[in-house]
């Protein structure tokens, strides 16, 4: 697989110290990478190095093959920034035709993309309002529409779901996986964890201005097989009789005096749960329920931010990506 963006030691630093530094990352062609990181930790300011609004002091990047700042990146990327501004007495359609204008986009092809990206969006019908009297909500997807309209493959997205309503940020949580699978390349800088959760593929996390951890987001909440099992009729002596003979690590989560309780196993594959489960069933307990458990990114994220657990398993850290970037 192709890569789309790279970057080595890339480092913007203002007079406040605040910025990014020595950031060291690598994403695919055809994946939705997530961009992680609390307000403050120099996300956007990553973000506009890529797409060439301010220059890096140190380090170098390269966008879809070509050197950072090359004139032929901009003609290749679509990029919706965390604030967006559209002068508000122009319509929607006046707004994406000067921006097609920008983009060389003209005749037939220039109608057919404003109307296409209109509906891709959800505005379809607003064509002709002006923008002063859209929500920020749908200024924002007027936002994705101008990103979109030229047919980029590659999408840099700075907050692109801060002003949408729940109903809102499904819409383009769809949009997201459809633009995916045309093959596009999404890099997705965002502070809600659930859509980071539901779509994307990769993720790194940003924390004063440095990347603390990179990698799928599957490794990265279950860098280990732990399955949970929910019985009756458990007495504390049980617990020994079931280590010994499977020699797995199992633990009691929760218990109660009516013989409920919650265990909590450490696997390496999934064929030992059935093991369990059967040890289980011959010691005359009741297994009501057993299945994975399920960690989510924002206590994954929290975890992190904290400095809880040292390194996180199944991530790559910037020294790392610095000496293989593949």
């Amino acid at each position: 697989m192709s890569v789309a963006i790279q970057t080595q030691r890339l480092t913007k630093v203002y007079g406040s110290g605040a910025g990014c530094r020595g950031i060291t990352l690598s994403v695919k062609s055809g994946q939705i990478f997530g961009f992680l990181g609390p307000n403050g930790a120099g996300k956007s300011t990553f973000v506009k190095m890529l797409v060439g609004l301010i220059r890096p002091d140190a380090g170098r990047a390269e966008i879809l093959g070509l050197p950072l700042g090359h004139r032929e990146i901009r003609r290749q990327i679509g990029y919706l920034p965390e604030l967006f501004r559209y002068q508000d007495w122009l319509t929607a359609e006046e707004v994406l035709r000067f921006h097609a204008q920008l983009g060389g986009l003209k005749g037939e092809r220039r109608e057919k993309r404003i109307s296409q990206v209109l509906t891709d969006v959800g505005l379809e019908g607003r064509a002709g309002e002006r923008v002063r009297h859209f929500s920020k909500g749908m200024q924002q997807r007027l936002g994705w529409a101008c990103a979109l309209l030229l047919d980029p493959p590659l999408l840099f997205l700075d907050e692109p779901s801060s002003a949408l309503d729940p109903m809102g940020r499904h819409d383009m949580r769809q949009l997201l996986l459809r633009l995916r699978q045309e093959g596009k390349t999404i890099f997705l800088n965002t502070h809600l964890l659930e859509d980071v959760e539901s779509v994307c593929d990769e993720v790194a996390f940003l924390m004063n201005g440095r990347v603390r951890a990179q990698g799928a987001v599957e490794a990265l909440l279950h860098p280990e097989l732990r399955w949970e099992f929910e019985v009756g009729g458990w007495e504390p002596g049980i617990l020994q009789g079931l280590v010994e003979p499977v020699g797995i690590s199992i633990q009691v989560v929760e218990a109660d005096e009516r013989g409920f309780a919650r265990l909590q196993a450490v696997l390496t594959d999934r064929e030992q749960a059935g093991w369990i489960n059967a040890l289980l069933v011959e010691q005359g307990i009741a297994v009501y329920a057993s299945g994975p458990v399920q960690t989510h990114l924002e206590e994954w994220f929290l975890a992190l931010a904290d400095g809880e657990g040292g390194e996180i398993r199944g991530s790559r850290d910037a020294l790392d990506l610095a000496r293989d970037p593949a």
